[in-house]
């Protein structure tokens, strides 16, 4: 099986000969290579430059081994071109200068210009569709992490000024979200026009929500960005984020291929909760990397038995790497999930 083939398969619950792996924020400060880079640039300024944002992104591919590559670039990258002023500042985040709160903040966003404001993801796009051996995964914010940040004007635990306006003014709140839908939608397009082979919607925060507030606040218009790609042939991924267990029966509804799951649901439970009817991915927690390489390969043995207990299951972490992670664990624990999944599957033991 090539490499190309393996994750695509299993987005697809297809067979595979080992289980594909691929980290979350796996191009990242965990990387000596990388804080070098980050000395001289700030993520922004290389998402700006197409052969380093392209060479930043091959470095995990490269140095562990894994089976996809995900573009280097950020959720927030799409939305300066609707108009939302924004900076990236260390130690906290994405900081808005003109954060979204009325109807008529909302109504001054303007249609976005994809191939124009934001052709250098694009052209980025390009040279990794050519230079990689792994499929390219790219990526969007979903439209409640966006606002999150929108509404907020920087990084939040409480989310109060984003309920006040979801909650109090409902039409403004679902005026925001259809825009932040269109964004996103038209973003992915153009990714897979320019060689996306894959596409990964982050909703990181909106384990935040009550379920019956995700059905009404926020389904629809995740709903509305899957069909809006239904007609294009490359996986789909929804990562609904952290503490999102109470919402994965809700997320049946959606057209994507493969869920997410963070470390707080089992795989099973995962797969019961969303029917069987995706493909899996997940969900180590990133801080068992911090662990003795034993420990983390007992977890990751337990994944892989739970996971390969059916079709459709992708290795993953439960949330992003942290700069804490060790580059020579990942590069052990990425061999070891292929080496222990690949005698397993071809045992015939599992799936």
């Amino acid at each position: 099986m090539s490499d190309k083939d393996r994750f695509l398969r299993a987005c697809r619950r297809q067979s595979v000969d080992r289980v594909p792996v691929w980290y979350m924020r796996q191009a990242g400060r965990y990387d000596p290579d990388y804080r070098k880079i980050k000395e001289k640039y700030s993520l922004l300024e290389i998402c700006r430059q197409p052969e380093l944002a392209a060479e930043v992104t091959m470095m995990p591919v490269k140095k562990l081994g894994v089976d996809a590559a995900i573009l280097y670039s950020d959720i927030m990258n799409p939305v300066a071109s609707i108009g939302i002023d924004f900076d990236i500042v260390k130690d906290i985040g994405p900081v808005i200068h003109n954060p979204v709160r009325t109807v008529a903040d909302v109504d001054r966003l303007k249609p976005a210009d994809i191939e124009g404001d934001l052709s250098h993801v694009l052209t980025t796009i390009e040279i990794l569709r050519k230079e990689l051996d792994v499929p390219l995964i790219t990526f969007a914010g979903a439209p409640f992490t966006l606002a999150s940040y929108i509404v907020e004007g920087r990084p939040t635990k409480s989310y109060i000024n984003t309920k006040t306006l979801m909650y109090g003014q409902p039409e403004v709140w679902h005026r925001l979200m259809g825009k932040l839908a269109d964004l996103a939608t038209e973003y992915l397009r153009a990714h897979i026009r320019h060689g996306a082979e894959a596409v990964q919607l982050f909703d990181s925060w909106v384990g935040s929500l009550a379920p019956r507030d995700f059905r009404e606040f926020v389904l629809p218009h995740v709903q509305n960005i899957f069909a809006g790609l239904k007609d294009l042939d490359v996986p789909k991924i929804y990562f609904p984020g952290v503490s999102s267990g109470e919402l994965l029966p809700h997320v049946t509804e959606l057209e994507a291929d493969v869920i997410g799951l963070d470390w707080r649901v089992p795989l099973s439970e995962g797969r019961r909760r969303t029917s069987g009817k995706f493909a899996i991915q997940g969900n180590l927690d990133p801080y068992i990397l911090t662990a003795p390489m034993e420990v983390i390969k007992e977890h990751a043995r337990l994944l892989i038995d739970e996971g390969t207990t059916e079709h459709g299951y992708i290795f993953n972490l439960g949330h992003g790497l942290y700069p804490e992670a060790s580059l020579e664990k990942l590069r052990e624990l990425t061999a070891y999930i292929h080496e222990y999944s690949g005698e397993k599957l071809n045992s015939g033991v599992a799936k």
